[in-house]
């Protein structure tokens, strides 16, 4: 019976998209449906306690084409299962914080349910193939809810994001064939399950990699450039501040809370465990990038004027932090680079929720259009707070624990060795770039805040009212979720720490290679 709830996870947000589309009360529908889902999800959670010699449960299958080994392979490790319950947790809340929709509600609500079973449909999918073709069903909505129901230059914005998103899933496409291709003949499955297994019988027995690794370089990179542009990387990142300014709120919640971490989620499941020696011989490529989205975003970030741009900018900077966990090419960065996927998800979205509300109920995005809105919107004004304490890493919010290990696993277990700055590896020194990210980021976010909520009334802008009932209990979630993991942290770590061991890079004696 539990083989079926993978299958369920996708076929719930599918149904209920239909149902949205067909019945007259969209929203009631959407919500049963995402509601539903993060129930099987947290049930299905519960039962990672119970001890397996399989790190992939609820597996199963439908074949496709036998002929190529193709089928509709699902499972779910502890990674796999985070960002399911991160999907299903901000799908719920992006549906009950949608504003009121005037024009084809059940598209826009079946739009919303679509990229939820695209992302939940890629998170669990075993099968490159489907891996693939998941996320671009995730890609699509997304595009419509920006050029049909979006915000000012809605159009444009749809079109730059489309132009972009499209060039990074070609690359990624290439990438992946070419991954499949580089495999020997007899080996070539499109089963993760079967490729990790085949990596650790070569490593264990020979000390070789099943990607030859003369090939893997060139493989690795352009998968990072797939998923980098996917991700916002630098300097492939200027789609997403203007797209999740045009966006509806539920679509910037969903994209940047969500369907952005399957490009950081793809490197973690594919290139890293499949391509160790690839990923080593381009690690200081990727620390100038990731240097890139950290500082110079960041400084970018800072001379924002409209709250939508600064929130956008800012969720690209923070992308800088994942990669320099992922850089690390360790257990402690990369379970922090795995954390701060769940933790960025949570407060982004619980950001993008708020600006949405301000810009609903006072048309305008201007920072300097606001003031003192904490007097008539005390409730909005607290959760924004947490959830900007959240976003810069404060102590006792999940994305502070997540960082933490980013940085200790980035600086090295050998850091104690280093008598001096003189010493310090490339990879050291991005650390010490990363921190002064913390730095700037508290600058724009607190200074945002201030101006927002603090100080005069102007004359201009009307009194507000607070946040009805039915949109608080959303937020309580989010910050909930950040409060939670923030203060135990191993909740998760515990749980996604053994989908992470086949990332690990090679050794001379190819020690500590997958244990699939």
């Amino acid at each position: 019976m539990k083989n079926i709830f993978l299958y369920l996870l996708i076929l719930i947000p599918l149904a209920g998209a239909v149902a949205a589309m067909l019945g007259n009360s969209a929203r009631r529908i959407s919500l049963l449906a995402a509601g539903a889902n993060l129930a099987l999800a947290v049930l299905l959670l519960a039962g990672f306690n119970s001890p397996s010699d399989d790190p992939f449960r609820y597996r199963a299958a439908i074949a496709v084409l036998p002929a190529l080994d193709l089928k509709l392979l699902v499972g779910v490790d502890g990674l796999g299962m985070m960002m399911v319950l991160l999907a299903t947790i901000v799908t719920v809340c992006a549906v009950q914080l949608s504003p009121e929709v005037k024009d084809r509600e059940g598209a826009f609500f079946a739009c919303l349910l679509f990229i939820s079973a695209g992302c939940i449909g890629a998170f669990v999918s075993l099968d490159l193939f489907f891996f693939y073709a998941f996320h671009e069903l995730a890609l699509i909505p997304t595009f419509l809810l920006i050029g049909i129901w979006g915000h000012g230059e809605r159009l444009a914005a749809a079109w730059k994001i489309t132009i972009y998103l499209a060039l990074g899933s070609f690359i990624l496409l290439l990438g992946l064939v070419a991954l499949y291709l580089a495999i020997p003949a007899e080996h070539r499955t499109f089963d993760l399950t079967k490729l990790y297994a085949l990596q650790a019988q070569l490593a264990q027995n020979s000390g070789a990699s099943l990607v030859p690794v003369e090939k893997q370089g060139w493989i690795f990179l352009t998968l990072l450039s797939g998923f980098g542009i996917l991700i916002s990387l630098f300097p492939f990142h200027t789609w997403a501040p203007q797209g999740y300014a045009a966006a509806p709120t539920p679509a910037s919640m969903l994209h940047a809370g969500v369907l952005k971490k399957f490009g950081l989620f793809g490197l973690l499941r594919v290139a890293y465990p499949l391509l160790p020696e690839g990923a080593q011989a381009c690690s200081k490529v990727l620390l100038v990038l990731l240097v890139g989205n950290i500082l110079y975003v960041g400084l970018v970030t800072i001379a924002q004027k409209k709250l939508d741009l600064l929130l956008g900018y800012s969720s690209v900077m923070h992308m800088g932090y994942i990669f320099l966990g992922l850089a690390s090419l360790n257990i402690i960065g990369q379970s922090g680079a795995a954390l701060l996927l769940f933790a960025h998800g949570l407060s982004v979205a619980a950001l993008f929720a708020v600006m949405g509300i301000l810009r609903d109920r006072l048309d305008t995005t201007r920072l300097e259009d606001f003031g003192g809105l904490a007097r008539t919107m005390p409730l909005l004004s607290l959760f924004f707070g947490m959830a900007l304490f959240a976003s810069i890493g404060l102590p006792g919010f999940a994305n502070f624990a997540a960082e933490t290990m980013i940085f200790f696993g980035a600086f090295g277990a050998d850091s104690l060795s280093v008598k001096s700055v003189f010493d310090f590896t490339p990879l050291q020194w991005t650390v010490l770039a990363g921190l002064w990210g913390v730095v700037i980021s508290a600058v724009y976010m607190l200074r945002a805040y201030r101006r927002i909520f603090f100080g005069p009334l102007p004359d201009t802008l009307k009194s507000p009212p607070d946040l009805t009932a039915a949109q608080r209990w959303p937020f309580l979630v989010l910050i909930a979720g950040l409060l939670v993991v923030g203060f135990y942290p191993r909740l998760l770590v515990d749980v996604i720490k053994p989908g992470l061991q086949p990332t690990q890079p090679a050794t001379p004696a190819r020690v500590g290679v997958a244990q699939r």
